[in-house]
């Protein structure tokens, strides 16, 4: 998705999420894994958060931790434009192994 559409902050943390769905991260553990300041990230956060792509899963100790919002309309369809740019990707590297040698 990062390929395809940018590399902005927003972008970054959603890829996070729909990249590992079953799973859910604190903000600690974002900034670990993203590699972007804590400034940056908790900005970026605070907007996806109050849009509702993402959302509070649970508390583990004093970790809060969020996931993505698999039911918010943008994220449905950032997954079928994941799942077709992924099937057209295959298609084009099919088609670049099944091209005939010349001799």
């Amino acid at each position: 998705m990062i390929k395809a559409l940018g590399n902005s902050p927003k972008l970054r943390i959603i890829d996070i999420f729909l990249t590992n769905p079953y799973f859910d991260f604190s903000k600690e553990e974002l900034v670990k894994e993203l590699g972007m300041s804590k400034q940056t990230l908790y900005k970026n956060f605070k907007d996806l958060e109050e849009l509702g792509i993402v959302k509070f899963s649970r508390k583990i100790g004093r970790a809060v931790m969020y996931r993505i919002n698999r039911e918010h309309p943008l994220v449905k369809r950032l997954d079928e434009i994941i799942n077709e740019m992924s099937l057209l990707i295959a298609e084009q590297e099919s088609k670049k192994r099944t091209k005939p040698v010349m001799v």
